[in-house]
């Protein structure tokens, strides 16, 4: 797969080392991390950026290929690191749920959890496959209930507490051919606020980030998906460049640009930010 202006993706090392020239090492130290969808993309950046900094970790994704990978590279990064890793189907709820609490028992609590499994599917809205609206659902809005449901109680209990969920630009603005997707995504960002409100008084923040587009197996796949360029009637070999330079910035965004706004937001100097969906999108939006 090509990759923006050819240039070479960061590697795990690479990420890593960008969050420690950032944040102060060991500042999550002793604190427990639950990462869903953690195998690649997004959620893998977000754990090698909290691996980087102290953290025990606690990883599911559906890939489990993809987590013996991960946890071979967050144990180069840090050798005595804590890990629990799970695969597992974050549709199932009830599954998810009883897996949540393991990795909790496991870890000895979860202090911070990002809610960052997803998927995408093209559908018009018209004629929408009702399997379709509620797989995208179950992943991307109702896992993040359940998980959030698991750990709430001992954050407020605690005293301290971080929930972070992975939204989108196309959770504040509607996308064409993606109605279930962006209404996952809008969804997420309600659940944040609400959370945010209920638990404010109790030491625990809730936020959303809101990524454009971000150089991932799954951006890259939705960009060049045959159906969705018939769709947008864009010329599939054109596309990458189409949605590079629909960014401001002319540029995909790093996932693990987007973990360290993620690892700001789990941080104290981050206290008093609750209930936002902020932007990180190169400038694609300025709302």
């Amino acid at each position: 797969m090509k990759t923006p202006q050819g240039k070479k993706q960061a590697s795990p090392d690479d990420q890593s080392l960008s969050q420690k020239q950032t944040f102060i090492p060991d500042l999550f130290k002793g604190k427990k991390v639950l990462v869903t969808g953690a195998s690649r993309g997004i959620g893998r950046a977000c754990a090698l950026s909290f691996a980087g900094l102290g953290a025990d970790l606690g990883l599911l994704s559906l890939r489990a290929e993809g987590l013996n990978t991960l946890k071979e590279d967050l144990l180069h990064i840090s050798p005595d690191l804590f890990i629990v890793q799970e695969a597992i189907d974050v549709m199932q709820a009830e599954q998810l749920k009883v897996c949540v609490d393991n990795v909790k028992k496991s870890l000895g609590g979860i202090d911070i959890l990002i809610n960052n499994a997803g998927i995408y599917i093209t559908e018009e809205a018209n004629g929408h496959s009702l399997e379709t609206w509620q797989k995208t659902m179950d992943t991307n809005l109702t896992s993040a209930m359940v998980t959030c449901s698991v750990v709430l109680a001992d954050m407020v209990a605690q005293g301290w507490g971080r929930i972070i969920n992975i939204s989108s630009m196309s959770g504040k603005v509607g996308e064409a051919y993606g109605s279930a997707y962006s209404a996952s995504k809008f969804g997420l960002i309600g659940l944040t606020q609400s959370i945010a409100l209920e638990v404010a008084a109790a030491g625990v923040t809730a936020n959303a980030v809101c990524p454009g587009w971000v150089a991932t197996d799954m951006a890259f796949d939705q960009i060049q998906d045959s159906k969705w360029c018939g769709l947008n009637q864009i010329e599939p070999n054109d596309s990458m460049d189409i949605a590079r330079f629909s960014v401001p910035q002319q540029r995909f965004i790093d996932a693990a640009e987007v973990a360290a706004l993620v690892t700001y937001l789990a941080s104290d100097a981050a206290r008093g930010i609750t209930g936002q969906a902020i932007n990180i999108c190169g400038g694609l939006s300025v709302h």
